[in-house]
């Protein structure tokens, strides 16, 4: 798989960033991923995720001694 990106000449031409070593009149599959739709939707996904670890560990977040526990992993390896 080649992974290329291309500037839309029209509705039926793509104009290569870069040549391809596909043979005239080969067969290709071609995807399309708007890059900036995708990299916005990609990097409210990473903000959400962000919130939700700071959320889990927050400063106020206790320390937990060993003490505390209950019952022990036999299987964890520190």
């Amino acid at each position: 798989m080649v992974l290329v990106n291309a500037k839309v000449i029209d509705a039926t031409h793509l104009e290569l960033a870069k040549p391809i070593t596909t043979s005239y009149g080969e067969a290709v599959r071609v995807f399309i991923a708007e890059s900036d739709e995708s990299d916005n939707e990609h990097r409210q996904w990473l903000a959400v995720s962000l919130e939700g670890i700071k959320s889990a560990y927050r400063v106020s977040e206790p320390e937990y001694t060993a003490a505390m526990i209950k019952e022990s992993n036999p299987e964890y390896k520190s």
